[in-house]
């Protein structure tokens, strides 16, 4: 991709304890442990620049320091680079989205730290324009695929628009793959739940957008996506990237 073409705004919540990778012996924080010898969050920031982002906050909580020294002392690529910080990362990940808005002017690609995405998910990101006060949420309907079921946050989609989010839903046709493109409309609705309940998680912003039907999907196909939260995760990322790479 030509650098001229990397106009987007990036945002990524890598703000969290890693709780679950920690239990498993896994003693590097989150975003820096590495799959197939690169670290998550170096692999998310190519995603990123592949879906044409130029420019890329950084959400950080836990290890705050040590991540970010970590970062500006390796990272190579072309992408602008800044960072937000979240004192609440005790909290839900919403506040993590609400700490990067000062840099968002409109339009913006979010992500994970802990998810490896193919690229193919990220062409879709790419060539994907929300409508005003809309988002969308990239979204997997290959449910015999999911390493993890129980972890998954499912989504169900109808004629092309999320209708109900969450990881406990008895009814739910597809699964997100924590890729957004969104517009500000996804902040606005973070913040009123935040100010409603002290706390919001990010599924709670899109759960505010889908009953405006303003939550839109983006179907996958056959793209590869997968979440780091523990070992077995873990694992078997780094067997599915050794078959495509």
């Amino acid at each position: 991709m030509n650098a001229s073409h990397l106009s987007r705004i990036g945002v990524v919540l890598a703000a969290g304890f890693g709780s679950r990778l920690a239990e498993a012996n896994v003693r590097t924080l989150k975003p820096l442990t590495p799959i197939a010898g690169t670290p998550l969050i170096f692999r998310t920031l190519r995603s990123l620049e592949f879906a044409g982002c130029g420019r890329v906050v950084i959400v950080l909580g836990y290890g705050a320091d040590e991540i970010r020294r970590s970062i500006e002392s390796s990272y190579t690529g072309r992408v602008a680079l800044e960072f937000a910080v979240n004192d609440k990362y005790h909290l839900s990940n919403g506040l993590s989205v609400l700490a990067a808005r000062p840099f968002i002017e409109e339009e913006f690609v979010l992500t994970m730290a802990d998810h490896v995405m193919g690229d193919e998910l990220m062409r879709l990101a790419r060539d994907y324009s929300p409508a005003p006060g809309s988002a969308a949420l990239l979204v997997d309907y290959k449910l015999s695929s999911i390493f993890d079921m129980d972890d998954a946050t499912k989504a169900f989609v109808q004629d092309g628009r999320i209708v109900r989010i969450g990881k406990t839903i008895s009814e739910y046709n597809c699964v997100d793959t924590g890729v957004f493109v969104c517009t500000k409309g996804l902040l606005e609705g973070i913040e009123r739940v935040y100010a409603e309940k002290g706390d919001a998680s990010l599924s709670n912003g899109v759960q505010a957008l889908c009953d405006r039907h303003a939550m839109f999907a983006v179907d996958i196909g056959d793209g590869f996506w997968q979440d780091v939260d523990t070992a077995p995760m873990l694992a078997h990322a780094e067997r599915m990237l050794s078959k495509i790479s």
